[in-house]
């Protein structure tokens, strides 16, 4: 723990005396990283790779008559951080300038208190991680006689501390663990072989379930064996929890106040408008310490917070960096997210949550509510098939028919169709299955009536 206390003491120091080279009429923001991560695979019962390696880097960002110059460097020596700075320095220099570009101010929002460290992580021995990924890898293989190979196993742990300090008065800390355990197998010979993943995800070691993670694998997979391609129709679609996170990390996109601002948001121009259904509420909180996108500060270093983006059905705001703030006249409400030291902060969900609907429903429930149809179980396309901009729909979909509100035969090789703005006026059932997931939304069983689904 201490070691870490003082890691986290450097950081912020190392970011200080950054920022404290400022010259005069420039606005410098200095973003420390450091982090320590393993990753182990298993195959065919042995250890196929083992890397544990610790990584630390920089961003500056400078700011001077409205021109916003940026350089990263993947090291914290001594001469590199003075070379970075000058290089961000030079880049504004020769950036156009616009009148948006401004470093964030803090704006007076408490801090939440969220714990994402797992001391524990940093003592548990590599062997026992190794062991994991192994026993995941051989459990996977022995559950079930139609599994013929398990194509993947694997164990990952990150440990990541950041500091973030500009001469605008924003300072933030933090640091987060997490780790997770993943599974792939093939099930079936020849033409009739079915894959099927399964993943545990937790803040550290102790907290993974490798035998949910397999059992998930397996039962996905074989559960696939016989499938026939779908015929065509229109039909209500149940995503199961892991679909319906991807999904609503596709729909955040178009939340963001950037690409309203720009017209690439099919809710551009909406804000107070009825979008769904009157139960539905889409909302984003990074202080929900469950949630794998949790934390306390933005990628500004603003305070994160609870942002209702829909409330019952209604269009009531979107996510804002100061930037994208500046550019809609409003505020930015600690929505910064940024891809590590060697990226900009831009606007983004960290961890959406759609809500709506009375009672407990877990799967079964959900099925049992819709009656017939579809449930899909996994998708693909998502890049090329669905726009934030448009909020077109069109992804490629395996999984089983629902009959008497029971999963029924598998299908596989269908296209399942509609639009976001449809699909939010369409639920017919929201699961209480909530599950957080890497990512930036949450899953939860979600039936939509009306979409189309199209067969070979």
């Amino acid at each position: 723990m201490s070691a870490h206390a003082g890691h986290h003491h450097d950081l912020e120091s190392l970011a200080e005396r950054v920022a404290g080279w400022a010259r005069r009429g420039e606005d410098v923001e200095v973003y420390a990283v450091r982090a320590e991560e393993t990753d182990v695979r298993a195959y065919d019962g042995e250890v196929e790779s083992l890397t544990a390696a610790t990584s630390a880097g920089i961003g500056v960002r400078v700011v001077s008559d409205h021109r916003q110059g940026f350089a990263w460097a993947g090291s914290l020596e001594e001469a590199v951080l003075a070379d970075t700075l000058g290089a961000a320095r030079d880049n504004a220099a020769i950036a156009a300038p616009d009148e948006h570009v401004a470093l964030a101010v803090p704006d007076g929002v408490p801090t939440a208190a969220v714990d994402l460290w797992d001391p524990e992580l940093a003592s548990v021995p590599t062997a026992d991680k190794v062991a994991l990924a192994l026993g995941l890898e051989a459990r996977a293989r022995g559950a079930h006689p139609a599994v013929r190979q398990v194509s993947s196993a694997d164990y990952g742990d990150v440990a990541v501390e950041t500091a973030l300090v500009s001469t605008t008065g924003v300072r933030a800390t933090g640091r987060r663990t997490s780790g997770y355990a993943s599974v792939s197998v093939i099930a079936g010979e020849g033409d009739g072989s079915q894959t099927g993943t399964g993943f545990s995800v937790g803040r550290g070691f102790a907290g993974l379930d490798p035998e949910a993670a397999a059992g998930e694998a397996v039962e996905r997979a074989v559960r696939m064996l016989g499938a026939t391609k779908g015929t065509s129709g229109r039909t209500t679609v149940v995503f199961d929890r892991r679909v319906t996170s991807t999904l609503l990390g596709a729909l955040s996109a178009a939340l963001s106040g950037e690409a309203v601002v720009k017209g690439r948001s099919f809710f551009a121009d909406r804000l107070g408008e009825q979008v769904a259904d009157g139960v539905v509420s889409l909302v984003d909180d990074p202080t929900d310490a469950r949630a794998y996108g949790a934390a306390a500060h933005d990628g500004e270093g603003l305070a994160c917070r609870r942002n209702v983006l829909v409330d019952a059905g209604v269009l009531r705001s979107f996510l804002y960096d100061t930037v994208a703030a500046s550019r809609a006249g409003t505020r930015p409400n600690g929505a910064a997210v940024r891809g590590g030291y060697a990226g900009l902060p831009g606007p983004g969900c960290r961890a959406l949550v759609l809500a709506g609907g009375a009672g407990e429903l877990d799967e079964a429930g959900v099925l049992a509510a819709v009656g017939e149809g579809l449930f899909v179980q996994s998708i693909t396309g998502v890049h090329s098939g669905v726009s934030p901009v448009s909020g077109d729909v069109s992804v490629g979909a395996e999984g089983l028919r629902v009959r008497d509100g029971h999963l029924a035969e598998p299908v596989r090789e269908v296209t399942v169709a509609s639009t976001f703005q449809r699909m939010l006026r369409s639920i017919v059932a929201i699961g209480s299955d909530l599950a957080f997931l890497p990512g930036v939304a949450a899953g939860q069983t979600l039936a939509i009536a009306d979409m189309q689904v199209s067969g070979t």
